[in-house]
């Protein structure tokens, strides 16, 4: 598999791609200094700018089967989405056997969202601890771009890592299909991180903001140290 370990991310505006740096072995509560440095804001904000700006569009024909089905094997590494991103963003994770290193068991997750370290152990009253959120909610996506992509697109859009993220399941929940201007993560070090990754996200597939949304990732990148 070619997820192993906790990644940041810091993005450019001429490619939008990401480039990684391990966090594994941090024994300190997850992310407690900002990620994002202030060339790295400025790249992403200068990206904001490319994006088009416009109202929201109905969502009238959402369904997430417009996207594929969950957590498809995109990359034909054997292993589906989920478990990869599991792998990548987990510490000390084991796998059930018998998987090929594939179907993620227990792990750590050091949460951007909150700060905290979580334990996650696969099971049915269990895995719920730990979800894979899209950064770029797929609902958000066809509101504002996603629908004019092919079929081949938008399934790509819902399983590329660059909008994927382990993440504290009820702060996940609560998130729920909100953009920036509407839900922003608790935990205010990430912050910088997190709106940079989403302008990446609707860069790479051609999305567009509204005027609130562009707003909030401006301001919150002017302010990125």
């Amino acid at each position: 598999m070619y997820y192993r370990s906790a990644v940041t991310f810091a993005l450019t505006a001429i490619s939008g791609l990401v480039l990684a740096g391990s966090l594994a072995g941090c024994d300190a509560p997850a992310h407690a200094e900002p990620r994002v440095s202030g060339t790295e804001a400025a790249a992403a904000l200068a990206q904001l700018e490319t994006i088009p700006v416009k109202g929201r569009a109905p969502k009238t024909g959402y369904s997430r089967e417009e996207f594929g089905p969950a957590w498809a094997d995109v990359d034909r590494n054997g292993c589906d989405t989920r478990n990869d991103i599991l792998a990548r963003d987990l510490e000390g994770e084991t796998f059930k056997p018998g998987t090929q290193d594939c179907v993620v068991a227990s792990g750590t997750l050091n949460d951007s969202y909150t700060g905290t370290r979580i334990r996650f152990v696969r099971g049915d009253t269990t895995s719920s601890a730990v979800q894979i959120d899209h950064m770029i909610a797929l609902s958000d996506a066809w509101q504002k771009g996603a629908q004019r992509l092919s079929a081949d697109q938008r399934r790509q859009l819902a399983n590329d890592p660059l909008n994927l993220m382990a993440a504290d399941g009820p702060t996940n929940s609560a998130k729920g299909d909100k953009d920036a201007a509407t839900w922003l993560p608790p935990n205010k070090a990430f912050r910088c991180e997190y709106v940079a990754r989403q302008t990446a996200v609707k860069a790479k597939y051609q999305l567009w903001v509204t005027p609130a949304e562009h707003a909030a990732i401006a301001g919150i990148l002017g302010n990125c140290e």
